[in-house]
C-alpha cells in the first residue's frame, strides 16, 4: 500500500527541492530529488512526481492539475454511485411489487440476497431515497438479524426453499391456489394465506395469460358438419369428446405452429404436433394420428368419440376428415374464430403460451418440438388443474379406469 505523506512534509520537500535547483542549475532533476529525498526519507521517484505535479499546477507544464484530478475522481465516484443505485433499483423492481412499503421480512430477504453485491449501507440508502413508502435502515436491518428468530420465522426459513423449488419445477407458473395444493401434496402442513405470504417473501408469482391471436383461416368450401357440442364442454368418460385447435409460436427461423387435441373429460392432451407451416399435413394431422393411436391402444371405441374443432381450413380438409369418418369418429365444428365455440381448446392454447412460450424465442422448430414434448408430459402428469379438483389429467384418467 503506498505511503501517505503529511502535506507539511510534501510542501517542505518541494520548497527544498526548488531551492536546490535554483542554487545548483547544472544538477539534473533526478539527482536533486535523490539528494533532497535522502535527507527527508522520501524516495527520489516520489519527490520527482510531486515536483512534476507542482509544475503543472503552477501552469509551467501542460497536464492535469491537482484540482482537475480531484474533480475527475469526484465525478467518477458520483457516476459509480449512480450506476450502483440504478442497479439496486433494477433488482428491487423485480423483488418488490406494488408501491407500498414492503414488509420487514421481504426487505430483509432482499438485503440478504444482495448485500455482498452492493453493501448493506448502499442498499438501504438507495431504497430509502427512491422506494415509495421508504425502506428499512441499515441499523434496523442489523438489529433484526441480531434478534433470535421467532418460531414462525424458523418455519418460514424451512418452507420458502421448498416452495421456490416446487414453483420452479412447475415452470414457475403456479399462483397461490395451485402452490397451496402443490405444497400440501408434497407433505407440507401449510395454509392458503401462509402460501400467499411466503410467495411474496420469495418473490414468486403465477403466470398471466395474454390475448390469443387469430390463427384460424376460414375454409372456402362448404362444411355441413353440425355443432354437436353447443359449448357444453363436458364428458362422462375418457375418449368421449376431443377438442382440437392450434396456435402460433415465434422462432428465430420464423413462425411455427403447434396443434393440440385435448380430451375434455380429463383435460389430457392426447395428441400434439409442431410444424413450420399451417398445412393440414403438418401439425394438425400429426396430433390427430397420435390421439387415434393412443385411443386404439387403450381399447377405446372410436365410434363413441366426438371430434370438435372450429371451421378452420386445416380441420375440414379431406386429408384430415377422411380418416375420422372411416373410423366412425363423429365430427363436430363450431364457428370460425369464435373462442366460446371451442373454449377448452382455446384454454389449452392460452396455458401453453403463458407457461412455455411467453417471453421466449426458440432457435428452431426442433427446439420448440423438444420443449413442447416436455411441457405436454408435465401438463398431463404433473400440472394441477383447478377444474379437476387440483388433480392432474393422468390422475383423472387413472381414477376413471379404476371405476370402469
Amino acid at each position: 500500500m503506498p505511503t501517505k505523506y503529511p502535506q507539511e512534509l510534501k510542501t517542505r520537500a518541494l520548497r527544498l527541492l526548488a531551492d536546490h535547483l535554483e542554487n545548483n542549475p547544472d544538477t539534473g532533476i533526478y539527482t536533486a530529488c535523490r539528494n533532497i529525498g535522502e535527507r527527508l526519507g522520501i524516495g527520489p521517484e516520489t519527490l520527482r512526481k510531486w515536483h512534476k505535479q507542482a509544475e503543472i499546477d503552477a501552469g509551467n507544464t501542460p497536464g492535469t492539475t491537482t484540482d482537475m484530478a480531484a474533480e475527475n475522481r469526484r465525478l467518477r465516484k458520483e457516476n459509480a454511485e449512480l450506476k450502483r443505485t440504478n442497479e439496486i433499483l433494477r433488482t428491487a423492481s423485480g423483488f418488490f411489487r406494488g408501491r407500498t412499503r414492503p414488509s420487514s421480512p421481504i426487505m430483509i430477504r432482499y438485503i440478504d440476497r444482495y448485500r455482498n453485491r452492493f453493501g448493506v449501507e448502499n442498499i438501504c440508502t438507495a431504497l430509502q431515497e427512491n422506494l415509495a413508502g421508504g425502506f428499512i435502515t441499515s441499523r434496523g436491518y442489523r438489529a433484526a438479524k441480531a434478534r433470535v428468530p421467532a418460531a414462525r420465522t424458523l418455519k418460514d426459513q424451512l418452507l420458502i426453499p421448498e416452495l421456490v423449488k416446487i414453483h420452479e419445477e412447475n415452470y414457475g407458473v403456479y399462483g397461490v391456489r395451485k402452490m397451496w395444493h402443490a405444497m400440501r401434496r408434497a407433505g407440507w402442513d401449510i395454509g392458503r394465506d401462509q402460501t400467499y405470504r411466503l410467495m411474496k417473501i420469495a418473490g414468486v408469482a403465477g403466470a398471466h395469460r395474454g390475448r390469443k391471436p387469430m390463427t384460424t383461416r376460414a375454409a372456402t368450401v362448404i362444411d355441413d358438419r353440425p355443432d354437436l357440442v353447443q359449448r357444453n364442454f363436458s364428458a362422462d368418460a375418457p375418449n368421449r369428446l376431443w377438442v382440437a385447435d392450434f396456435t402460433y409460436v415465434r422462432t428465430y427461423s420464423g413462425f411455427c405452429y403447434t396443434a393440440f387435441i385435448t380430451d375434455v373429460f380429463s383435460r389430457k392432451v392426447v395428441g400434439w404436433g409442431v410444424s413450420s407451416t399451417m398445412h393440414t399435413l403438418g401439425m394438425p394431422l400429426t396430433a390427430l394420428k397420435q390421439a387415434l393411436f393412443e385411443a386404439k391402444k387403450g381399447g377405446s371405441d372410436l365410434t363413441q368419440i366426438v371430434h370438435h374443432s372450429d371451421r378452420g381450413s386445416q380441420y375440414i380438409a379431406q386429408d384430415y376428415t377422411a380418416g375420422l369418418k372411416e373410423l366412425g369418429v363423429q365430427l363436430s365444428v363450431g364457428s370460425t374464430g369464435d373462442s366460446y365455440d371451442n373454449a377448452l381448446a382455446e384454454s389449452v392454447n392460452g396455458a401453453y403460451k403463458a407457461e412455455l412460450v411467453r417471453n421466449r424465442l426458440f432457435a428452431s422448430v426442433g427446439q420448440l418440438e423438444v420443449e413442447t414434448a416436455s411441457w405436454v408430459a408435465w401438463w398431463n402428469a404433473g400440472r394441477l388443474h383447478q377444474g379437476l379438483g387440483y388433480r392432474t389429467p393422468q390422475e383423472v384418467v387413472d381414477g376413471a379406469l379404476v371405476v370402469l
